[in-house]
């Protein structure tokens, strides 16, 4: 008899969720046993249902993904993440793993993969997307941009949105000195003066992408 790995699949887009849904359906040992609309949901139904593994976006109203994850990691026996997710950026690679992702996959995986990496995170291996793989060997292989630390690329890539050095500090419960502390250190580690040539620099070395749905 197989072992069901019970699922708890979060997503904002209800026909995303649905459509997941129909496509997991199809095997005998994955069951999705709740839904959830946005991270501070998830947080509440994993505590309550206790899945086995979380599918879970990055991008979503109330909670987002990375902040879901650390709250659904913090509790006692806690299931596996596997992040489902239509971005590839660094800045998002980069927070998912450092706050205890499990894998990383995009929402263009065939069928197949998923199911192998359900299977896979489940037994408490780690999963990412080859797409995934090859942007962090390549940050890896770069010179400069892989000294950047995971709140180095938080803070450049709410910089690269427009937000003021008050309002990044709000954002992510840091002061304001502490994000000008984080720009110099970017500055340096990127070869650059200021804000705009720290994002062109970025950008054109692939630690940032702009914004695509």
């Amino acid at each position: 008899m197989l072992n069901t790995i019970r699922i708890l699949l979060v997503d904002d887009h209800p026909v995303v969720r649905a459509g997941m849904e129909g496509i997991l359906a199809s095997q005998d040992d994955i069951q999705v046993i709740g839904q959830a609309a946005d991270g501070r949901e998830a947080v509440k139904l994993a505590a309550e249902l206790q899945p086995d593994v979380v599918l879970m976006d990055l991008r979503m109203p109330e909670l987002d993904g990375v902040g879901a994850i650390q709250e659904i990691l913090a509790v006692e026996n806690p299931p596996k993440i596997l992040v489902l997710t239509t971005y590839d950026t660094d800045a998002d690679i980069v927070r998912s793993i450092e706050v205890g992702a499990s894998g990383y996959l995009l929402k263009d995986t065939p069928p197949d993969e998923l199911f192998r990496g359900i299977r896979a995170v489940a037994r408490g291996e780690s999963v990412l997307a080859p797409a995934v793989a090859a942007r962090l060997m390549g940050r890896i292989r770069e010179p400069g941009d892989e000294m950047l630390s995971g709140r180095e690329i938080e803070v450049l890539s709410l910089v690269s949105r427009g937000n003021s050095n008050r309002e990044i500090a709000k954002a992510l419960h840091i002061s304001t000195a502490t994000v000008k502390t984080h720009l110099i250190h970017i500055f340096d580690k990127l070869g650059v003066d200021d804000r705009t040539a720290a994002v062109t620099v970025a950008l054109e070395k692939g630690i940032l992408r702009l914004n695509r749905r």
